[in-house]
């Protein structure tokens, strides 16, 4: 249903143009996504064949019927993952040196006219992406990347399972504070660092995230974009688009299990609100230690 639920934005970013747009994934995480982000693929073109032969008035040749029938998404497994790497588990130090090497790539499939869309469960850090999977994409020479995350923006920290521990880690995080900077409105972090140094001595359950005015000010489109400008450099010869899950389609897809507290910063204990709090100061005061 994530995967469902992405595609008008998806369909939007490729100028609906289906033909020349190859469709894969990040292995093997977003596969489940992927297949239900096919599936709509497959209706929206049946859509289009289905109008294309009531437009033709029962007057199509055999060969033009066939040529409509036979569209269909192009599917292709882009990169492939070493399983014997895994990012996750290897302590931030020498991450960077080993995302380079987690991925290979499927040459010969991508043509110059064509969008290259990819699948990711989700995006944190954006260091795999940015370090090793979009100048691999880019090196089948398509004319634009679109990397969809099946997951909304994560822009705080969790303490709950997985181990997030500090907000400037997040490629969120710095979209936003790069905006921040560029409206002139540099002057929020401050008083959010004045605001959580205020609740330091409060007990958990008075504790407020006011982690969420860093935010509050940009569109999640706004901070999407940014993300994408932050991900690609000028080595990047293709347009790179990355488009987020938005809470609502999570919700909507997870009706039962509203576990939104990173993307939404609505932690469900109030231990969460202290962790942000703490995780922010020690952002603004250049401490590297965990906030949990």
């Amino acid at each position: 249903m994530l995967g469902r639920l992405l595609m008008p934005e998806v369909l939007k970013a490729i100028n609906h143009d289906t033909a020349n747009s190859v469709f894969s994934y990040i292995p093997n995480t977003a596969e489940t996504s992927f297949y239900g982000m096919i599936e709509t693929v497959e209706e929206y073109l049946n859509e289009r064949k289905t109008q294309a032969i009531l437009e033709g008035n029962g007057k199509l040749s055999k060969e033009r019927v066939i040529n409509i029938l036979k569209e269909r998404p192009r599917i292709e497994k882009i990169a492939i993952k070493d399983v014997k790497l895994r990012t996750f588990i290897t302590e931030d130090s020498s991450r960077d040196d080993l995302v380079a090497h987690v991925y290979d790539v499927t040459y010969g499939v991508i043509k110059p006219t064509d969008n290259l869309v990819i699948i990711d469960d989700s995006i944190v850090r954006g260091t795999t992406l940015k370090k090793s999977i979009i100048k691999m994409m880019d090196r089948l020479h398509p004319k634009k990347i679109v990397v969809v995350s099946s997951a909304p923006q994560i822009r705080y920290p969790d303490c709950y399972g997985i181990d997030m521990a500090n907000l400037e880690t997040l490629v969120a995080f710095n979209a936003a504070l790069s905006l921040l900077k560029e409206n002139n409105k540099y002057h929020i972090v401050d008083d959010v660092y004045k605001k959580c140094k205020a609740q330091q001595k409060l007990k958990d359950h008075e504790v407020k995230n006011f982690v969420k005015e860093i935010y509050d000010p940009f569109t999640p489109e706004e901070i999407s974009a940014k993300i994408s400008e932050l991900l690609s450099d000028d080595s990047v010869r293709a347009k790179v688009e990355i488009i987020f899950q938005p809470v609502e389609n999570l919700h909507q897809a997870c009706p039962k299990n509203l576990g939104d507290w990173y993307f939404t910063g609505n932690y469900p204990t109030a231990g969460g609100n202290r962790v942000v709090n703490r995780a922010f100061i020690n952002f603004y005061e250049g401490n590297k230690e965990r906030a949990y």
